[in-house]
């Protein structure tokens, strides 16, 4: 067995790296016959790269460490970069190891020859083609040190056949450090602490954003005795990373993913304060909308960029307001009753709100759950929520299998959209191999509902005939249940709220994968995100206040 390879996986492990999500090709195979060697090293295989991809980013995300990739030439990386820029705009730790063919081969151009540098540039933080078996471990380890910099981000080492196979002398390797040090996140400056104490404590109407380690404990907390100190709201981000939620946390308002209605939390305000957050934007351009959604004349302090050493800086703002006793306004326990009747999305999201057991992680990429799950679930026990920070869908499932890989314990609730969920199907297969615990629900609108609101809100009018067709997802109809079965998960189809509050039961019931096919009408989905832009246009013609407080409500 070639060194090199073997060398590489002992320097991984020994440096914290523990689990590897792969997706091998003839390049790599030194380095899948050097897993024969190392058994402390997890190999999760994958049947697409962006199953990969997406689960390492899962993976960080729960666990805080970084997981591997092992992906094919340039062409598997394309594959999984739609999940690793989820994971850039997640900011998570993630080496992900690109194998190449020989540097001598590459002369031939063969037909997998590609320029993966340039592939891997736009999602990478850290990018090194590893030129020799002699400095192939020194490389791994300068990758690990680059994915656990603050904030953390994808490290891409790409490993070329002749180096993974060459040898390398293991008393050289057997001398490094188990684990690489990133450099310490750098402090914030007493200015800026000393700005964010004056517009929290100056009495005018702020708020604190919080957004990647702030949503989290102990900064949540830190953040939730500030606001109550100075009676400033506290926001969160859209799309969080990882927020900690539930029964006995801080309650934080998540701001709106629809431009107009994150506007109107907004509205208000003199003063934001930002944590590990950036200012609010619109997600794209509309024709005559505005892109930034704070009001005029709004002051921003951005108290903690991604990267700082945010702990701190919170413990110094708190000294200086004096918020350290301060009692934070936590959420109280609450479920809602049971739904009946025939399903929705709504009832979907009532039932998980009251069956939803400790300690869960929730998955939701599911545009026909998100905007009613966060008040259902508002009072459940404590849990994690898991988004979709980059916006490419086909994440849901391979987040859902990496948490699940990260935390064997805790169960993982998966809430994706149809259209969605056909993007990875194959996380399912990785899912029953695994024994993941993970339930998987599907809402199955048959129909691209958002693409709908979407086309009438950046003013290309409706969809009529073949332009409405982009949207349907009827012909021919999608069974979920029939593919979860093919590929070894356990599925039920629930087309009324008490089949799905038995599957959901069930699946609770009996650890191991499962996917639920919830059914819900596309008339539901879609009159609701067809009726928005018009109800907006409406409030607008009534007195501003009353308009303020009608949206206010729509909003929350």
């Amino acid at each position: 067995m070639p060194a090199a390879a073997r060398a590489l996986l002992r320097t991984l492990v020994d440096a914290g790296v523990e689990v590897c999500f792969t997706n091998p090709g003839t390049s790599e195979m030194h380095f899948v016959a050097a897993l024969d060697a190392e058994p402390r090293m997890r190999a999760v295989l994958t049947l697409f790269e962006g199953v990969a991809t997406g689960a390492a980013d899962g993976y960080a995300r729960m666990s805080g460490r970084p997981a591997a990739t092992l992906l094919h030439l340039g062409c598997g990386l394309g594959n999984g970069l739609a999940n690793l820029h989820n994971a850039r705009k997640a900011r998570v730790p993630l080496l992900n190891i690109v194998g190449d063919h020989a540097a001598g081969h590459a002369q031939y151009d063969t037909p997998l020859q590609s320029d993966i540098e340039t592939v891997a540039r736009n999602v990478s933080g850290w990018l090194r083609r590893s030129a020799s078996s002699a400095r192939l471990c020194d490389d791994a380890l300068e990758a690990l040190a680059a994915a656990r910099s603050a904030p953390g981000q994808v490290a891409t080492l790409i490993l070329p056949a002749d180096v993974s196979w060459g040898e390398v002398a293991e008393a050289a390797e057997a001398g490094r450090p188990r684990a690489p040090a990133p450099a310490p996140a750098p402090a914030v400056s007493e200015d800026l602490v000393r700005e964010a104490a004056r517009a929290l404590g100056a009495g005018r109407r702020a708020a604190l954003l919080l957004g990647g380690r702030a949503l989290r404990e102990p900064a949540l907390g830190l953040a939730a005795r500030i606001a109550a100190r100075t009676g400033t709201r506290l926001l969160g981000e859209v799309f969080p990373a990882r927020m900690q939620r539930g029964a006995g946390l801080p309650v934080v308002e998540r701001l709106a993913y629809l431009p107009e209605l994150a506007a109107v939390q907004l509205a208000e305000l003199d003063e934001i304060v930002l944590l590990d957050a950036r200012e609010p934007v619109s997600f794209f351009a509309y024709p005559g909308k505005p892109a930034r959604l704070l009001p005029p004349g709004c002051r921003v302090c951005a108290l903690a960029e991604p990267g700082c050493d945010l702990h701190e800086a919170l413990e110094r703002l708190a000294r200086k307001l004096d918020a350290g006793s301060a009692a934070p306004l936590l959420q109280a326990a609450a479920r809602p009753p049971l739904p009946r009747g025939a399903l929705t999305a709504r009832k979907v999201c009532q039932a998980l709100g009251h069956l939803l057991p400790e300690e869960a992680i929730v998955v939701d990429e599911a545009q026909t759950s998100g905007v009613m799950l966060p008040a259902f679930t508002a009072g459940a026990p404590a849990h994690d929520l898991l988004a979709l920070t980059g916006g490419a869908i086909g994440q849901g499932l391979p987040l859902a299998l990496g948490a699940a890989v990260a935390c064997p314990g805790r169960p993982v609730i998966a809430l994706v959209g149809d259209g969605a969920a056909m993007y990875t199907p194959q996380a399912l297969w990785s899912m029953a191999r695994e024994g993941a615990r993970v339930i998987a629900v599907v809402f199955n609108n048959r129909a691209y509902s958002i693409l709908e609101l979407e086309l009438q809100r950046v003013g290309a009018g409706r969809a009529r005939g073949r332009a409405r067709e982009q949207f349907d997802l009827a012909r021919p109809q999608l069974d979920f249940v029939r593919l979860a079965e093919g590929m070894g998960v356990s599925a039920r189809r629930a087309a009324t709220a008490p089949e799905f509050v038995a599957a959901l039961e069930h699946a609770l019931a009996h650890p191991g994968p499962h996917l639920i096919e919830a059914v819900v009408p596309r008339a539901y989905a879609g009159l609701k995100l067809r009726l928005l832009p018009r109800l907006l246009d409406a409030l607008d013609r009534l007195p501003p206040g009353v308009a303020r407080a009608v949206k206010r409500g729509v909003a929350s």
